[in-house]
């Protein structure tokens, strides 16, 4: 069975990461108010990004990984900019964020 893993971006600006096995029916649920207790209290909220896999199971792996990434990490994701993806991933402290690029 397919599955996704998604970021939603909800009114406060926050984001949320899930995974589902229906994408349309799983945003139908969150802009109801029957999603997780994140979104309820957030509405709206917006699909920013979203992969699909052969699997659910992928998807929901997937999902733990995001879901420990920080802002700036899921930011770089939903942009797109993957060398600052790339390099956000190699910072696991905040003290060293800074880019020694020759």
């Amino acid at each position: 069975m397919k599955g996704w893993m998604y970021i939603l971006e909800c009114a406060d600006s926050s984001y949320y990461t899930g995974s589902t096995n229906n994408l349309e029916l799983r945003l139908e649920q969150h802009n109801a108010g029957e999603g997780a207790n994140h979104t309820k209290k957030r509405l709206p909220v917006n699909l920013v990004y979203f992969e699909e896999y052969q699997r659910i199971d992928v998807a929901f792996n997937r999902e733990k990984q995001v879901q420990g990434w920080s802002r700036k990490k899921k930011e770089a994701l939903i942009n797109g900019t993957f060398d600052d993806l790339h390099n956000l991933a190699e910072c696991t402290n905040s003290t060293h964020y800074k880019n020694f690029r020759k």
